[in-house]
């Protein structure tokens, strides 16, 4: 029982992901059949498709980091000596987190104490402070996967990587080694 809720709770970007994008591609879907075919559009849909879409990018950022699958430059590390790579990545993560902190404490600041709370979106009706409350979520959550990838990777070694990175990196390896064998002959 324990060992599924670690599971749940280890995936839990990918599932609101996952029901996030079907409701709102159900919701823009049914806006787009009920405009066409009845000629009436429902007001409240395309603002609740936004902000369902906001959370998703939220989420899916989480996601993207438990993944390790965020944006880096790398090329740089080709040309230095091989134990200097991943000091600058922990050195990279270690800002990254430092300003998701940072971001965490704003976002908090913002939505629990600076944020009026009749703030209203402009259709449904729902306070602001809920709809802004992804903002220190998702930092959160980043942050944390931030840290359990370099754990798995400092103190496990097991290297986390973006599957298309390792795909991309294989042909770029093979394709030097092609050269190479070129070069020889």
């Amino acid at each position: 029982m324990g060992s599924k809720i670690f599971k749940f709770l280890d995936n839990i970007e990918s599932y609101i992901c996952r029901t996030l994008l079907a409701m709102f591609v159900t919701l823009l879907f049914a806006q787009i059949v009920s405009r066409q075919l009845f000629g009436y559009s429902f007001s409240w849909s395309e603002e609740l498709s936004v902000y369902m879409f906001v959370w998703f990018v939220f989420f899916g950022a989480s996601y993207a980091a438990k993944l390790a699958a965020h944006n880096r430059v790398t090329f740089q590390y080709k040309l230095m000596p091989a134990w200097l790579p991943p000091i600058l990545e922990v050195l990279s993560d270690l800002i990254w987190i430092g300003f998701n902190c940072y971001f965490v404490y704003l976002a908090y600041d913002f939505v629990f104490n600076r944020m009026n709370l009749f703030w209203k979106s402009q259709t449904l009706g729902i306070p602001m402070k809920y709809i802004y409350l992804i903002l220190p979520i998702a930092f959160a959550l980043m942050t944390i996967r931030i840290i359990q990838v370099n754990y798995y990777k400092l103190v496990k070694g097991i290297d986390i990587r973006d599957p298309d990175s390792q795909e991309l990196e294989e042909l770029m390896d093979h394709d030097i080694d092609e050269d190479k064998k070129k070069d020889a002959a």
